[in-house]
């Protein structure tokens, strides 16, 4: 079903038309890259973050995810959101937010537990001074409150929580795209740019900050993924112009040159507003947005490149991919792990490095069982009643 949408073989267009039964392994391959790499970017101060694409590029790997992730809802859940099965399916779908929150909760809890432990084992106080876990610690009541409420974010742990609010803004998504998906593109553009315009974003209760990742901002590109599969299970096509591929790669060497010279300081505002001519990732300037969108569309449209992810099903990369949420969680957790290792070790670069290349392989080894696990489980025989 997915061929379509990156693409393959060597027709100029991307078609739906013809959609084969057996589940196309790209959107596995393409999301277990996105949390490796996000795991290894969780790790800062070691090698291998210097090689993930955010040094060559406006965007990273949270960008890709929240746009596959949008691609994946579409398949999931276009075309079931009519009359009779609404009720249901937004009732599975809000089970879906709540188990992303409940998620987001624990592994913060985790990663205070993971600092504080360190704090005492290794005897560095100064670790409570990492990643935002100061305000809580000064404000233990105060800051359990907010943590429940989603109030007060610890560094490295603020996706769930975005992804949970989306979650809960999702049936009326799917609602709005079975009226008319132009529609919701507009009304998604139009608060995606209200909210970096007009800074509208949810607050942090501790401090005078908010959400490193605004909900109101990224629920465009996750829209955009959910319109693009819709369209393709519509049977529209991608073009394939020689035009627009120029355009996203130039635009691509661009933004690489951009990061890889540090050319901050130019100033191309025009004295326009920072969500369109800036590079925040709160409010997914456009900047970025069209950095993974060009990604995003030469992957689609260039066969030599989407076939590299079409593997098997039992790759590990696609067992990893299957199982995002718990593989997320599980990485998260490791890399705050990682982190006190780095801080207790006076940023050793080398040690940290051997840290995320065993972690790597964790991830692998988590995949395997989670998908060894789910065969146990499919294969139980129902009890009689």
């Amino acid at each position: 079903m997915l061929q379509n949408t990156f693409g393959g073989g060597s027709n100029p267009t991307i078609s739906a038309r013809m959609v084969p039964k057996e589940r196309d392994t790209r959107l596995d391959v393409l999301r277990a890259l996105c949390l490796l790499t996000i795991f290894v970017n969780h790790v800062p101060g070691q090698y291998l973050e210097y090689l993930t694409h955010k040094n060559f590029g406006f965007s990273d790997s949270a960008e890709a995810f929240v746009l596959i992730s949008g691609l994946s809802v579409g398949l999931a859940y276009g075309g079931k959101f009519v009359s009779g099965a609404c009720l249901a399916l937004t009732l599975k779908i809000w089970r879906r937010a709540l188990a992303l929150y409940v998620a987001h909760i624990m592994t913060s809890i985790v990663t205070l537990a993971i600092f504080a432990g360190g704090a005492l084992y290794f005897g560095r106080q100064d670790l409570i001074s990492e990643i935002n876990i100061r305000p809580f610690v000064e404000q233990t009541e105060q800051g359990i409150v907010a943590m429940v409420l989603l109030g007060h974010q610890l560094g490295y742990n603020n996706i769930l929580s975005m992804y949970a609010v989306l979650f809960l803004m999702l049936p009326g998504i799917l609602w709005l795209n079975g009226i008319s998906s132009r529609l919701l593109l507009v009304f998604s553009a139009l608060l995606w740019l209200v909210a970096g315009v007009f800074k509208l974003v949810p607050s942090n209760f501790l401090d005078e900050g908010y959400w490193f990742l605004n909900p109101w901002s990224w629920q465009f590109l996750f829209v955009i993924g959910i319109v693009s599969m819709t369209a393709i299970r519509q049977g529209a096509v991608l073009p394939r112009r020689p035009l627009l591929i120029a355009i996203a790669a130039i635009y691509l060497v661009v933004s690489a040159l951009w990061v890889l010279f540090s050319w901050w300081n130019i100033d191309l505002s025009f004295g326009l507003p920072a969500v369109l001519t800036g590079f925040d990732k709160t409010f997914l300037s456009l900047t970025r947005l069209s950095h993974v969108l060009a990604i995003a569309y030469l992957v689609a449209v260039i066969p030599a490149v989407n076939r590299l992810a079409r593997l098997d099903a039992d790759h590990p990369l696609a067992m990893v991919g299957r199982h995002s949420l718990p593989i997320f969680i599980f990485g998260t957790i490791l890399a705050m792990v990682g982190q006190v290792l780095l801080f207790v070790t006076g940023r050793n670069p080398i040690a940290g490095t051997l840290f995320v290349i065993v972690g790597i392989g964790l991830h692998f080894v988590y995949g395997y069982y989670l998908e060894w696990l789910r065969g146990v489980v499919s294969a139980k025989p129902m009890r009689a009643t």
